[in-house]
């Protein structure tokens, strides 16, 4: 328990309460006085009340309504704080963005971690970086390289359209209640041109899902309802190879192989 609040399992709430790991978080935001900030899940407000006395606008996303009240009575008199009671994975985080892109910050809950990701990507036009505490594991995914166990579909699309970079590890002891888990702060900050562009994104995404959705299946039997062997052949891949061991330029060959003979 903390501060009379119950952490809600349901929630995934567990809140951060060492000063020294806020301060980390804080000092690798670097909020600046224009900046239009997203915080999710702000809990107690233990990385909100340093955040607000630093941006122009703040706006927090939270689905606990018990925590509403203790928030609006914290911040009251703020006139440059709003409070959202909003599911994040509904929340239409571009209406905040106006003419402006938005920062987000966020201690995410570890059960709705990769959905989240993935609703706030659907919305990256709107947003120039993400801050997030994560379990240190889903972290070591988003940034994983090639040929590691940790690399799959959240890797390659996360980083189709964003650089990824783990920041540092925050241990279980700097939380109320302690995880089971370490976790980790990972930086997510949207190309604004895209690297390698691909199309249909959409096909991207159910190439790579196909690909990695049995791991240990050969290229040619996972990928076979998109392309077969000679075409990955053709582009310098093996067919007997496996998904982990593609990069995501060469996942984008063969996205745009794909829609070559779509086309014709």
């Amino acid at each position: 328990m903390v501060q009379g609040h119950q952490a809600r399992k349901r929630f995934g709430q567990n809140f951060l309460s060492d000063n020294h790991y806020i301060q980390r978080i804080v000092e690798s935001v670097a909020a600046q006085a224009d900046d239009r900030l997203v915080e999710i899940g702000p809990g107690l407000g233990a990385i909100t009340e340093h955040l607000v006395n630093k941006v122009a606008e703040l706006h927090v996303v939270e689905l606990d309504r018990d925590l509403i009240p203790r928030l609006e009575q914290k911040f009251a008199g703020r006139d440059n704080f709003t409070i959202h009671h909003s599911d994040a994975l509904k929340f239409d985080f571009g209406k905040l963005a106006g003419n402006e892109q938005i920062r987000v910050v966020g201690n995410l809950p570890y059960n709705i971690s990769t959905p989240l990701i993935f609703h706030l990507l659907n919305q990256r036009q709107s947003i120039k970086d993400m801050y997030f505490m994560l379990q240190k594991e889903v972290v070591e995914r988003i940034c994983a390289q090639p040929g590691t166990s940790a690399y799959g579909r959240l890797s390659v699309m996360t980083q189709y359209y964003c650089q990824a970079d783990m920041l540092f590890l925050v241990p279980p002891g700097a939380f109320q209640p302690p995880p089971k888990v370490e976790s980790a702060i990972v930086r997510l900050q949207p190309y604004k041109t895209l690297p390698n562009p691909v199309k249909d994104q959409k096909l991207l995404n159910q190439i790579v899902t196909a690909a990695f959705g049995q791991r240990r299946k050969t290229l040619r039997n996972s990928l076979k309802n998109f392309i077969d062997e000679a075409g990955l052949e053709q582009l310098g891949i093996k067919p007997t190879e496996r998904a982990e061991q593609l990069s995501l330029a060469q996942f984008v060959d063969i996205c745009r192989k794909v829609e070559e003979n779509q086309a014709d």
